[in-house]
């Protein structure tokens, strides 16, 4: 079987990883992690995926000022380095530029947490709330020019429940997030196998 070799793009804890690097231990799943890369040397997620005996690489963003795409440069070469074919987002927090976004285009994953069209970009727990929503959940999509705007490839809801908090309402979608992710990435991968 096929393992196809992806990247994991984090800016912070990594909790999606986590799900994701459990996944790739399994022999039957079909991708394993050949980079886990961060914009934060700081992340506290590097020194996970480290425990976990994988490859990784800090590219610290702020050198590079505000020149976005000559710092997505660093962070492709070292993508191709690694021999990488598809990439996850999971709580990587940079606005990517189009240089980055085609060069992996329909390759690169992203986990957000709404159910995607509603409540793109920040804060979506909130504002869920806010507008009364009786669901939510998280989605997995397509990375595309368009901030949440790319091809739906997977979705998990949870209902919003009268006395819910952004937080106690985030850690529902968060353990959905986890399911979700690992799940949606083998059938891209499948999807992939078919296509070649």
């Amino acid at each position: 079987m096929t393992k196809h070799p992806i990247a994991i793009l984090i800016s912070g804890r990594g909790s999606n990883m986590r799900s994701l690097i459990d996944a790739c231990a399994q022999p039957d799943y079909p991708a394993r992690i050949a980079l886990v890369l961060s914009n934060r040397p700081d992340a506290p997620g590097l020194e996970t995926a480290r425990e976990a005996g994988l490859n990784t690489v800090a590219i610290d963003h702020r050198p590079f000022g505000k020149d976005r795409a000559a710092h997505e440069r660093a962070v492709n070469a070292a993508l191709r380095d690694a021999g990488v074919e598809i990439v996850c987002l999971a709580g990587y927090m940079r606005v990517l530029t189009p240089y980055l976004v085609h060069a992996w285009q329909g390759r690169m994953l992203n986990i957000h947490p709404s159910l995607l069209p509603a409540f793109p970009g920040l804060h979506t727990h909130a504002a869920a709330i806010a507008a009364g929503a009786s669901t939510h959940g998280c989605t997995v999509h397509l990375v595309t020019d368009g901030v949440d705007e790319g091809p739906i490839l997977g979705q998990a809801d949870v209902p919003v429940l009268k006395d819910d908090s952004p937080d106690t309402l985030a850690a529902r979608v968060l353990s959905q997030e986890h399911v979700l992710y690992p799940a949606v990435l083998a059938q891209f991968c499948e999807t992939l196998d078919t296509h070649q």
